[in-house]
């Protein structure tokens, strides 16, 4: 670490909680400071910064040291237009009459408040003076008429105000659910669940922000300017005093506006972890207590909970520091505004009732000051927020140009392979397919077969247009995959992946996933069922199809949720069916009854099954054997095994294939 803050020059890159890559672009003896394209500008003490960097296994860390040429300096700058607040414009057009119904309230509001200060001078310069009892009574009535109606005008205000602001969140949180939906896959391959949660989150403070924050602020401005007017009428001089402390006020919370936004993109990141650890602990719990890895998991998240108490300290003096310094501000800007005014009234320059209408302006003028506050540091929690939204909202759909893409399948519905490779990350990793060239023909069953991480499952994952291949091109008969909308291709696709997943719905409901419509189809439900061989396991439950799966309702076996998803492949009656080793939960006389129902179901569609039992893929028309992301040999079960290649050894060492 020494050396690193000593000898390394700025800018230079580092892995981040091998998460990503920050770069380090100044350092210092206690500070170092890191552009971070999840967070922005941060900085960390030295301590921090090490936790983060370093691998927790050996406590060592790697960082890219940089050097530019003489193309650096003749780069054109990138420019960037962030969106901010406008972003949330299209959201309140269409409240326009809501709006405006809005700003009548506040101009009656702002009536009342000009009035108000003056009813109080006369009720003391007139009523009190002159002992006029009755004249008092009607001054009084008439601000408690006034009153009244300011309180009907908040009330009338809160329930507009609500109105808009619920219609804008469902709006906003459903926009950002549509935007996730149209993501492509490898976006969720990087991030984990308790980040998304935390972008959630994120509307609520923007809602908070829209609904209280900016209302409060807007009469707060036109309470500011109407008393500031009724100041400089009664004295100019208190008008300046009462002003350069406002500016004081304002600037010494502006003061530590970066500091806390450092922090709260701190605490975003630490929360977000700490949310991630305890899902992970709920969802391997069996694993947990299977490997005794209870203290470490718990220790994993007390860590993190040690990390965020300690942010949260560190906002909690910043707080303070804030809290303190405006409040001196603010006190000594009431005594002194007192002594000026009673030193007016002793001099002559001010009634006792200008005085006392002085003394009710500035207490008046200290909620809004107080609720510019407020908003500013609500102001930089929503602009926070909102540029965190932005990096989902600026994210490339998965169909940048869905609508010009073609929503009709060929007449040769082969998928053709030609020259396909595939890498995970940047042009520094490796191939996990290189120069994939074959022909799946329509109609007929292909099976996949290799050593586990050979790129069977990658390979599915490019037919399935979760990626996009790096090079290479994947036809359908004559047209580019990458020209069919995706929507459409994926309605022509059933798939039972090797990650299943249940919703928290019936089994009804979990079969018929892909129906469109409201009403599932109850012949083709049971026919799924039947094909996935657990239809006699449904119907001894109690409520049979309406039983409830997932978190509220009854939990099932691997094997039993491998034939929910068999089921559900099938019930999509797609032209192409893509199995990923869609068996190898089951027993072998499950296996022999659904491969039977299976063999059925999938003639005449094209047929792509990634097995290791020899049972499942010995009958397929065509099998590729794949190493090391490279096609070593095709053909039948009879061909390859009289070829005694890389398949002849896999069969005769052992049944299933690839262990």
């Amino acid at each position: 670490m020494e050396s690193l803050v000593n000898e390394a020059p700025t800018p230079f890159i580092v892995p981040w909680r091998q998460k990503h890559f920050v770069v380090v672009y100044k350092t210092d003896e206690n500070k170092m400071y890191v552009a971070d394209p999840a967070q922005g500008l941060l900085s960390y003490s030295h301590e921090d910064f090490r936790l983060a960097w370093t691998n927790a296994a050996d406590e060592t860390g790697f960082c890219l040291l940089l050097e530019p040429n003489t193309k650096f300096d003749n780069q054109e700058s990138e420019k960037i237009q962030a969106k901010g607040f406008s972003f949330l414009y299209p959201y309140f057009k269409s409240y326009k009459k809501l709006i405006n119904q809005l700003f009548i309230g506040l101009l009656v509001a702002t009536v009342i408040q000009f009035i108000l200060p003056f009813l109080m001078q006369t009720v003391v310069d007139v009523g009190v003076n002159n002992k006029d009892i009755p004249f008092i009574y009607l001054i009084l009535a008439s601000q408690f008429i006034l009153i009244s109606t300011q309180t009907l005008v908040s009330i009338f205000r809160e329930w507009v105000l609500i109105h808009i602001t619920s219609r804008f969140n469902i709006k906003m949180i459903s926009d950002f659910l549509y935007k996730m939906l149209r993501l492509p896959v490898n976006y969720f391959d990087t991030r984990n669940a308790g980040e998304h949660l935390q972008r959630i989150s994120d509307h609520t403070r923007i809602q908070n922000f829209v609904s209280s924050s900016t209302l409060n602020m807007l009469f707060s401005i036109v309470t500011f300017i109407v008393f500031n007017g009724i100041l400089v009428y009664y004295s100019f001089k208190i008008f300046l005093v009462f002003l350069v402390s406002a500016i004081l006020y304002t600037g010494w919370t502006f003061f530590f506006l970066k500091k806390r936004a450092e922090l709260d993109f701190k605490r975003f990141d630490q929360t977000s972890q700490s949310q991630n650890n305890l899902l992970q602990i709920i969802s391997g719990i069996k694993e947990i207590k299977l490997n005794n890895s209870q203290r470490k998991n718990r220790w994993k998240w007390e860590f993190t909970q040690i990390t965020l108490f300690k942010t949260s300290l560190s906002s909690l003096k910043l707080a303070q520091y804030q809290s303190v310094g405006a409040s001196t501000i603010n006190e000594f800007k009431n005594i002194f505004i007192t002594f000026l005014s009673a030193k007016a009234v002793i001099d002559g320059d001010l009634t006792l009732g200008m005085m006392t209408s002085i003394q009710y302006i500035v207490g008046q003028l200290n909620v809004p000051l107080t609720n510019s506050i407020t908003f500013i540091q609500n102001w930089q929690d929503a602009k926070i927020s909102l540029e965190r939204l932005s990096q989902v909202h600026t994210k490339e759909d998965e169909d940048v140009v869905s609508e010009n893409k073609i929503k009709e399948l060929p007449k040769d519905k082969s998928i053709i392979l030609r020259d396909v490779s595939y890498r995970y990350g940047g042009k520094s990793t490796p191939f996990v397919l290189k120069n994939i060239n074959c022909v799946i023909p329509a109609g007929q069953t292909t099976a996949i077969v290799g050593a586990s991480g050979s790129g069977k499952t990658t390979l599915m994952k490019l037919l399935l247009k979760f990626y996009d291949v790096t090079q290479g091109n994947i036809d359908i008969g004559s047209v580019d995959l990458k020209g069919i909308n995706n929507d459409f291709w994926r309605m022509n696709c059933g798939a039972v992946m090797q990650d299943t997943f249940m919703f928290n719905d019936t089994i009804a409901g979990n079969i018929s996933e892909s129906e469109q419509n409201e009403i599932i189809d109850r012949e083709k439900l049971y026919h799924s069922a039947f094909v996935a061989n657990i239809d006699e396991f449904i119907q001894n439950l109690p409520n049979k199809y309406n039983t409830e799966l997932g978190t509220s309702g009854i939990r099932l076996s691997g094997g039993q949720e491998q034939r929910m998803m068999i089921a559900r492949a099938v019930y999509k009656n797609p032209s192409y069916v893509f199995f990923d080793e869609a068996t190898s939960a089951l027993d072998a006389n499950n296996e022999k009854v659904i491969m039977e129902n299976l063999n059925q179901f999938i003639k005449g569609r094209t047929s792509i099954i990634v097995a290791h039992r020899l049972s499942t893929v010995k009958n397929a028309d065509q099998i590729i054997v794949l190493e090391k992301g490279e096609i070593v040999e095709q053909g039948n079960h009879e061909d390859l095994v009289s070829m005694r290649g890389k398949y002849y050894e896999l069969v005769k060492n052992q049944l299933e294939l690839g262990n």
